[in-house]
C-alpha cells in the first residue's frame, strides 16, 4: 500500500506542476502556497514514499520505522492538500492511516498462531 501511495503522490505531484484544470482555486484558505510548489512537495514527498516502501520488503524494523514517519509526513500533506483536490486528498490520507496502522502493528508470525 505504501508503494501504492507514493505512486499516487507522484502522480499528483507532476500533475500540480504540469498546472492541469482539474485542481480546485481556492482564494481564501489558511495554508496558501502556489501549486507548483505543491507539485513539488508531494512529487518528492512521493518518490521517497516509494523508495521506503520498497524497502519495506526487506523486513528491517529500520524500514518500518522510517514508513511510520514518511506515511504520517504524507498524511499531513495532504491534509493541507484538501482545498486543491479534496477527493485525491481523501483517498491518500485513508491509504496513509491504513499503512501507519500496519507498520506499527507488531509483526505476526504464522508459526506462533498455530496456522499454515
Amino acid at each position: 500500500m505504501m508503494i501504492f501511495s507514493g505512486v499516487i503522490a507522484i502522480l499528483e505531484g507532476i500533475s500540480a506542476i504540469a498546472k492541469d484544470d482539474v485542481f480546485v482555486r481556492t482564494t481564501n484558505y489558511v495554508f496558501r502556497f502556489n501549486l507548483t510548489s505543491w507539485g513539488w512537495i508531494h512529487l518528492i514527498l512521493g518518490i521517497v514514499v516509494l523508495l521506503a516502501g520498497c524497502a519495506l520488503f526487506s523486513g528491517a524494523l529500520w524500514a518500518r520505522a522510517v514508513g511510520v514517519v514518511l506515511a504520517g509526513l504524507s498524511l499531513i500533506a495532504n491534509f493541507l492538500w484538501l482545498p486543491y483536490y479534496p477527493f485525491w486528498a481523501i483517498i491518500l490520507i485513508a491509504l496513509d492511516t491504513f499503512v501507519i496502522y500496519a507498520l506499527c502493528r507488531p509483526a505476526h508470525s504464522t508459526a506462533e498462531a498455530g496456522t499454515f
